[in-house]
């Protein structure tokens, strides 16, 4: 995967700033190109806490052309601690100029196969298209088990190929019923970023990135077909890597 690069940082506080400039740069790149908005995916977990610090730092940071969506969301109430809607609200979304209709969310009262029609159509809407929705960005995690957006190992949503949001109602980790993004969309991005911090992450980093081919989980299913794909780390997480990775100078930019 010749468009795929994985950075590594000293530590996750470097990593969170690089991210937030890294958002910021494709998002001025796409405004600039002539887009009417921005695209952004994003993800629950420790993105939440690094965004909610990194991003209203960026010098001169205008999100009023944003649009941004999840890449999965639980089937919670907003004010529920599990809610990714509602801990972004409550730590980022107050910090930022995001126009609060450019923000798409889930409604959490529908049954979780409507919710997920529900958002699909949403989606299509706010980026215009009848087909395969095109973010600018996705931000996404990965879990232990190598699972990234609600697209958990050998799970019959990773063969999905027509839903663009599918429903998932038996999710081994709770809340078991959630909405995520299938992957012909996460696949359609144009630039997908991970962000792996940590050492427990470091042993399925290995199998992500240098494994192969026999069980391939989630998490290395992800290479969009014309995008750009980071993986951005940090020192703990990147352990057991044996290939070769970027390990930019403090102040680089990507």
């Amino acid at each position: 995967m010749s468009g795929r690069r994985v950075v590594v940082f000293p530590s996750a506080a470097e990593l969170g700033t690089t991210l937030a400039q890294l958002v910021s740069s494709r998002a001025e790149k796409a405004l600039h190109d002539g887009g009417s908005s921005f695209s952004l995916g994003l993800s629950g977990g420790s993105l939440v806490t690094i965004l909610s610090k990194e991003l209203p730092a960026v010098a001169n940071l205008d999100c009023s052309r944003w649009l941004i969506g999840f890449c999965d969301e639980r089937l919670v109430p907003f004010n529920h601690p599990e809610s990714t809607y509602g801990l972004y609200k409550n730590h980022l979304f107050d910090k930022i100029n995001i126009p609060e209709e450019r923000i798409l969310a889930i409604d959490p009262s529908l049954p979780a196969k409507e919710c997920a029609d529900d958002y699909a159509g949403k989606l299509s809407k706010a980026l215009s298209t009848e087909q395969i929705p095109v973010f600018d960005m996705l931000l996404l995690g990965m879990g232990p088990d190598g699972h990234t957006c609600s697209l958990f190992p050998d799970h019959p949503l990773l063969q999905e190929t027509q839903r663009t949001v599918a429903p998932i109602t038996d999710s081994p980790k709770p809340p078991p019923q959630r909405v995520t993004m299938t992957l012909p969309v996460v696949n359609a991005a144009r630039c997908v970023v991970f962000v792996s911090t940590g050492g427990s992450k470091a042993p399925v980093l290995k199998e992500v990135l240098e494994g192969g081919e026999d069980h391939v989980l989630p998490a290395a299913l992800v290479s969009p077909r014309q995008g750009e794909l980071f993986w951005l780390l940090d020192e703990p997480a990147a352990a057991s890597l044996t290939s070769q990775v970027e390990r930019p100078g403090p102040g680089a930019k990507l």
